[in-house]
């Protein structure tokens, strides 16, 4: 592709050439330069490719994009060159992204389901969709293996492209506040952005909760309509910070925009009045807890926004069962009953214990633990969560990573400190499944934290070994009978 038709809609500080043509474009220097490249330079953490300017010019770079005067005479210097990699990747794939509308949903809890419902029924209302996000990418039908929730910018318009070709109308994506600092999402536009809450979480990357809010807070300068949670203290600040056409829900409130009212919770389900500025109507949904009517609550207003009516797409909603992963019940034919459950911040972990408290019978019983190499700020305050939330704790191990998982089990156990709350602590995550399953007592819920749709742990040095809990637990239970 001609160097002009890469560098289309990308701010750029003076002339460049016209008609260089490019066979392939690249921003890491540990791939291997063949033909003629274009190289953009990124600036990072701990690294920062434009000092390695000269050593790749004379590996053979035909043109490098930089954000400064590198010395070389094969530059083009532009104002973002994160931004401008996200751009030249979307015209190398002729620009996907305005093919399709785009819905997305933002916050620390809640988006896998969000993002699910609301394309399970764009689908059933015959619009074919897209879907990005941590459990995974979809083509309609078809689901493909995602490594992270907004995939970096050549991943994500090849994405882009296999949607538009495939004939999708709509995608509705997870934005992740780490994919919109990076700017991976080029000059995507959304018809409506949504934001689920914001708790403690990526401390370890954004080191503060302003910065993460300010992070998220950037997916609201691309959207035409904005959808925001006002039980949520952030929700709040940011419904009164935005510009663009804004929108409320809730839960609490029932005289917000959009609400939940007369909401009854039990173990199959939740069922509740949803209103909006019209008519109010009866909603039946199969996910369990509190959150899950917050959940919905926003899938139905966001459907609205986009021009489906309510009375179109509860019916559909109603019929729709839980996310992977979310609030999971395995079933164990015994007299206990297992839940699987993403939860890995403090307040995802209040969430699912509170709903789950709503129609236990016998002991809330929490197994968690924290992912190492993250932040280790929330280690404490998942314990005080799980301990004021739950009958018996079992601390455990998550994905260590690079980490000694009994030091962060110690870590973990420090915000107990002046509770009272029975727990022990099994460094071994699968040890402390079986542990759970064996000391199982009648009407017992056991949620198993942290993990919920991955199947996979990652040990040191980035080794990833198979971990289902599925399995796992099904491997306890067998157990059993021996």
């Amino acid at each position: 592709m001609k160097l002009y038709e890469l560098l289309k809609g990308v701010d750029v500080k003076g002339e460049m050439p016209q008609d260089t043509e490019i066979d392939l474009i690249i921003s890491d220097t540990r791939i291997k330069i063949t033909g003629r490249t274009l190289f953009i330079c990124l600036k990072g953490a701990r690294f920062d490719s434009h000092d390695s300017v000269a050593q790749l010019r004379e590996q053979g770079v035909s043109v490098f994009v930089t954000e400064r005067d590198c010395g070389v005479d094969n530059q083009i210097i532009v104002r973002d060159t994160r931004l401008a990699l996200s751009q030249i990747w979307a015209n190398s794939y002729c620009s996907p992204e305005r093919e399709m509308k785009f819905i997305g949903v933002t916050g620390t809890n809640g988006k896998t389901t969000t993002t699910t419902l609301i394309k399970e029924t764009l689908m059933a209302l015959g619009h074919k969709s897209g879907l990005i996000g941590t459990c995974g990418n979809e083509i309609g039908d078809m689901k493909l293996h995602a490594e992270r929730t907004t995939p970096e910018p050549d991943e994500f318009f090849a994405l882009l492209r296999q949607m538009a070709d495939a004939g999708c109308e709509y995608v509705v994506m997870e934005v992740s506040s780490q994919g919109l600092e990076q700017r991976r999402l080029g000059d995507v536009r959304f018809e409506t952005a949504v934001f689920t809450n914001l708790t403690q979480d990526h401390l370890d990357v954004h080191g503060s909760m302003e910065n993460y809010y300010q992070a998220k807070k950037l997916l609201f300068d691309r959207c035409d309509k904005a959808l925001i949670n006002l039980d949520d203290e952030y929700g709040m600040r940011l419904y009164g910070e935005i510009t663009c056409e804004k929108h409320g829900f809730s839960v609490s409130d029932p005289h917000a925009e959009f609400s939940a009212d007369f909401i009854k919770l039990h173990a199959g389900g939740s069922s509740y009045w949803y209103s909006d500025p019209k008519k109010a109507y009866h909603v039946d949904i199969m996910l369990p807890g509190g959150y899950n009517v917050s959940n919905t609550v926003a899938v139905i207003a966001a459907l609205e926004l986009c021009g489906f009516g309510a009375e179109k797409t509860i019916p559909i909603l109603s019929g729709l069962p839980g996310v992977r992963g979310r609030c999971e019940v395995v079933n164990t034919g015994r007299d206990f009953t297992v839940i699987l459950d993403y939860a890995h911040t403090p307040d995802a972990l209040v969430n699912i214990l509170r709903s789950v408290r709503e129609f236990a019978k016998g002991r809330v019983v929490c197994l968690f633990g924290c992912g190492g190499n993250r932040d280790a700020k929330k280690r404490p305050l998942m314990a005080e969560a799980a301990a004021r939330n739950a009958d018996f704790l079992i601390i455990t191990s998550d994905n260590p990573r690079d980490e000694d998982p009994h030091e962060i089990i110690r870590q973990i156990i420090k915000g107990l400190d002046g509770l009272k709350c029975e727990y022990t602590e099994i460094d071994n995550r699968r040890d402390a499944i079986f542990w759970a399953v064996r000391n199982a007592r009648p009407d017992d819920v056991i949620v198993l934290a942290g993990k919920g749709h991955e199947d996979y742990q990652i040990l040191g040095n980035g080794v990833k070994i198979h971990f289902d809990e599925r399995e796992i637990v099904k491997e306890a239970l067998d157990g059993l009978d021996k």
